[in-house]
């Protein structure tokens, strides 16, 4: 609803709020409300409350964590969005956390991984016949297209143009026909190219050469969250002011203030605004803004891609697979590949998780779980005739939930290169957070944190100036558990 087209009557309504919100708020501290209850939002909330600002966080699910979802079902923490930390050391923000928690962290790969999750030694893959990859031939076929990546750069610098990876890889293919592969060896190839998509939660036709390699990631490798990651959600969101189940509608600007409504019809009026709700959620106009988002912010949301990853865990009674890390398909296509992590090997349970990116993960979301499960199995029982069927499962459904609209932000072909800092740039009183407001670590569970705190810090300074009130409070989270600096749980060194 533009502003324009408002009745006198909703006018005189919305301004009465306002002014009386003023009066209350005349010799109060300043107030925020914060929109998405993930890990963004809780970190800006926490801080912003430990700054002893009035805050008040929203929800619009029946739980917190947002993308962050530690499922207790099956006996056993089993994570059906984000799992791993990215860059296991001290300079991952969350680090503190996971160290002060004494969470465990199970390391899949090294430091020269950028691509993968997870180091080639620790794969058994099969073809579509069930019978298992020479592993000599995967790690060779890996170098391979380490090569192959290594020459995609060429092409891009001769090109002023971007262009997706996957025809920059057919460019280098056709230039070097040393590095095509045939038979099995293409499978394997085509597997690679599946376990990339899953990284960028995308297909390769859709990934930019301008940016896929442009991420900067820690030092440490990847840690699987062994406990999950709910403990570290449990811990920051303590003792702050959360309403679950409600879900913003619109969002309107005025007097230097932010009146949020919701879906009943209920407000909420405070100083400034956090908004940390999924891409995804911004990107399907669900929230109303007035007046209007400019468009320089509205450009940022639509250009940003938002890609697509889910699991369904799968729990059985014994153990009947490999003490390997992954367990892979290969296939002729990326698309017909798939893979399984072992949680058995970092956790001790019985848990296979079939992970899904890009257009599978899509179609997948178009069966039941029943015949998602189904699917899945078909594939697990040709790579091994002896797997039994399964006594619990889950199924996640991130591309479709209203909630999420997809698994986090992505490069796109052709797109500016500012997108992440507009983004993030607040609009006047409106601020923004998430992972996709993390300018060198969207994506990441660190990234979506450390956006938090950006913007809450961004938020109190404005604030403060605002109200004339003395800078007294430091709006970082040192804890004191904190302070103790014992070192990060990691198994297989």
């Amino acid at each position: 609803m533009d502003r324009k087209t408002l009745s006198g009557r909703d006018n005189f309504a919305i301004s009465g709020i306002f002014l009386t919100h003023i009066e209350r708020q005349q010799s109060s501290p300043p107030s925020v409300i914060v929109i998405g209850g993930g890990i963004s939002g809780i970190a800006a909330a926490r801080a912003l409350t430990n700054a002893s600002f009035k805050v008040i966080l929203l929800e619009s699910r029946n739980r917190l964590g947002g993308r962050v979802h530690t499922d207790y079902s099956f006996g056993c923490p089993v994570d059906m969005g984000a799992s791993w930390l990215h860059g296991v050391c001290n300079e991952n923000s969350l680090a503190p956390f996971i160290r002060g928690l004494g969470l465990r962290l199970y390391r899949t790969s090294g430091d020269n991984s950028v691509l993968y999750d997870h180091d080639l030694e620790s794969y058994a893959l099969f073809d579509m016949n069930g019978c298992q990859v020479p592993q000599q031939l995967v790690i060779r076929v890996g170098e391979m297209f380490e090569r192959i990546l290594k020459e995609t750069v060429k092409v891009r610098d001769e090109h002023a143009e971007d262009m997706s990876l996957l025809q920059a890889i057919s460019i280098v293919l056709n230039r070097n026909p040393d590095l095509r592969q045939e038979g099995p060896a293409h499978e394997v190839l085509q597997w690679y190219i599946c376990r990339m998509e899953a990284w960028f939660a995308a297909d390769v036709d859709t990934i930019s050469l301008k940016s896929w390699d442009q991420e900067h990631v820690l030092s440490g490798g990847h840690g699987l969250m062994v406990q999950g990651y709910y403990p570290v959600i449990k811990t920051l969101a303590n003792d702050l002011d959360i309403k679950l189940n409600h879900r913003v509608k619109k969002i309107v600007q005025r007097c230097n203030k932010v009146m949020v409504t919701m879906e009943d019809g209920s407000n909420f009026v405070a100083d400034a605004a956090i908004i940390t709700v999924p891409l995804g959620v911004l990107k399907a106009n669900v929230i109303e803004f007035e007046p209007k988002l400019p468009e320089w912010k509205v450009s940022a949301i639509s250009d940003l891609g938002v890609g697509n990853e889910n699991k369904i865990a799968l729990r059985f009674s014994t153990v009947f697979w490999p003490n390997v890390e992954v367990l892979g398909m290969v296939a002729p296509t990326s698309y017909a590949c798939g893979y399984f992590l072992n949680l058995h090997k970092a956790t001790g349970h019985p848990v296979l998780v079939y992970m899904a990116a890009g257009r599978v993960a899509y179609d997948i979301e178009k069966l039941s779980d029943e015949e998602a499960v189904k699917f899945v199995m078909l594939l697990l029982q040709k790579m091994l005739p002896d797997a039994t069927e399964p006594v619990q499962y889950l199924v996640s459904r991130w591309g479709t939930d209203p909630d999420s609209l997809g698994s986090y932000s992505c490069d796109l072909v052709g797109k500016p290169a500012d997108l992440y800092e507009r983004f993030r740039a607040p609009v006047d009183n409106i601020y923004f957070a998430g992972e996709a407001a993390s300018v060198d670590h969207s994506g990441s569970v660190h990234g979506a944190y450390t956006a938090g705190i950006i913007a809450a810090e961004d938020c109190r300074r404005r604030l403060l100036l605002q109200h004339g009130m003395s800078d007294l409070f430091q709006a970082v989270l040192r804890e004191e558990m904190t302070e103790a600096m014992v070192p990060l749980q990691i198994s297989r060194m």
